[in-house]
């Protein structure tokens, strides 16, 4: 676990530091430069862009991470690199096909509601393309266990120069013409880094070993990577949300889901990082049988995202309406208070489990998650049709947690069935207990300390309630976390620390 462990730390403190910059980004100049549904363009863009560059992987993402012990050797991995080239190119060439064909009347599903995609939409195969090989250059880095500088590329370098490009538009330098490009232009940017990063590591080659590749490991990957394809909307359902909000609520209220969802994806931050270095740990202990490991890691990885994923979801929620106080033009964003607790549950949800559908897809028995998706997708698909008309963006939200807790009921459930893989312990109860007991902490606070802090509710009388409300309760839970022994990895790191200063 050392590995793993260095690279989530540095993949999480990349992914954090790109956070730092999105919060700034996010509420201080989008919501001041941007229109509502300007924001709500480059959020539709995005979530298309990498929707459609899911499906054009062809499963080749997951291939790699699967079938790398098996191409592992000391030199240039029997050309798995240049395999993994290939598959996306015709995966994209495909959806290229589908779009000329399809173009006018995808572009007629957004003319009514909101006729500024419309405008742009032409640009979606471009900023596919980028999006593609982007995440595939990503990937190719992980299996060699080294995602620290694609994290940054990804998490830091797009976010800063799109910055860019956000203030040289609030300012009237360039027109929304140019922005959109530059726009486009970020995800360029960051496939090219990318690609220089994995060359600059070494055992990368751009041929294809077709000797090492036979037919019998070929038709093994060929079915993988067909199957893989059809379950690529599994990790991309929140993305379909904004494509039916769009389409159905305007870009006007896509830019308030927008604001909602960044505050949301916080929650999911660290397991980025995590799950990146893990996937590779977990494929070769399901190719060598280990299902203790396994388990092992599973519980692990588990109980550590639900430990991580509720506490930042519980100061998110506690801090909520401090928050939009800030932002400018926060009234109009306020709407979106209900997606952030919907979406905040999603979030911890999926995270705190996705270790399972890894394991799953990694095993023998991948093939029958296609079913587990196909609930997953239908069930998306379906309560965004029903509850969107219902309740709006709420609705969409309410959608994807009730899709994926579903989902995860019925893996799970098969995973135990089958083979005997869990990824409950103890130790997660405590963490519920204890997040329970933060909240009731939390009312305490707001109903007595609250009213004596503020005694006229200004900015400021807001912003130091609000941090030393987030101090106290963060020491204390803190404390309860190593005084109860919620995690034997959190206190050996914990006293490590204390012995190193003895």
């Amino acid at each position: 676990m050392g590995v793993i462990a260095r690279q989530s730390i540095k993949g999480a403190l990349a992914n954090y530091l790109g956070v730092a910059i999105g919060f700034v980004t996010t509420f201080f100049v989008l919501t001041r430069y941007l229109t509502e549904e300007e924001i709500g363009l480059t959020r539709v863009m995005v979530d298309a862009a990498m929707l459609f560059s899911g499906l054009a992987q062809l499963g080749s993402n997951a291939s790699i991470v699967r079938f790398f012990p098996h191409f592992k050797d000391n030199k240039d991995n029997h050309g798995i690199f240049g395999l993994s080239l290939l598959l996306p190119l015709i995966g994209f060439l495909l959806f290229g096909l589908v779009f000329l064909l399809f173009r006018e009347q995808l572009t007629a599903v957004y003319a009514a509601k909101s006729p500024l995609l419309a405008d742009y939409f032409y640009l979606l195969p471009m900023l596919t393309f980028f999006a593609l090989y982007m995440t595939v250059f990503e990937t190719n880095a992980s299996v060699l266990m080294r995602i620290t500088v694609p994290k940054m590329v990804r998490e830091v370098g797009i976010r800063v120069f799109n910055l860019a490009a956000y203030l040289l538009y609030g300012y009237r330098v360039i027109s929304l013409d140019v922005f959109v490009w530059l726009f486009c232009g970020s995800y360029a940017l960051a496939m090219v880094l990318n690609l220089m990063y994995l060359i600059s590591l070494g055992h990368i080659s751009f041929r294809v070993d077709w000797q090492f590749l036979t037919r019998e490991r070929l038709r093994e990957i060929g079915r993988y990577t067909l199957f893989m394809t059809a379950t690529a909307l599994a990790g991309n359902i929140p993305l379909v949300n904004s494509l039916f909000l769009g389409a159905k609520a305007g870009a006007a209220l896509t830019g308030v889901y927008a604001i909602a969802m960044y505050i949301a994806n916080v929650v999911e931050v660290p397991y980025r990082s995590l799950g990146a270095i893990t996937r590779p740990v977990v494929a070769t202990a399901v190719k060598e049988g280990n299902w203790d490991e396994v388990n092992r890691l599973g519980r692990q990885v588990s109980l550590h995202q639900l430990l991580v994923s509720t506490a930042i979801f519980f100061f998110i929620w506690i801090n909520l309406d401090t928050l939009y106080a800030f932002i400018p033009n926060g009234t109009s964003y306020a709407g979106g208070v209900g997606v952030v607790l919907l979406m905040g549950l999603a979030k911890v949800v999926n995270s705190s489990l996705s270790i399972g559908t890894d394991v799953l897809n990694y095993s023998r028995y991948y093939s029958r998650s296609l079913l587990f998706i196909a609930v997953l997708t239908a069930s998306a698909i379906g309560l965004n049709s029903l509850l969107i008309g219902l309740w709006g963006i709420d609705g969409s939200a309410a959608a994807t947690l009730l899709s994926y807790i579903l989902y995860f009921l019925l893996l799970l459930g098969y995973l135990w069935w089958r083979l005997k893989v869990s990824l409950f312990s103890a130790a997660q109860l405590k963490v519920l207990v204890l997040m329970a007991a933060g909240y009731g902490l939390n009312l305490l606070w707001t109903h007595t300390l609250t009213p004596l802090i503020i005694h006229h509710s200004t900015l400021i009388t807001l912003l130091v309630d609000a941090l030393l409300k987030t101090a106290v309760l963060a020491v204390l839970l803190a404390v309860a976390v190593y005084a109860w022994r919620v995690s034997p990895t959190v206190n050996d790191m914990v006293d490590g620390k204390i012995r190193k200063r003895k």
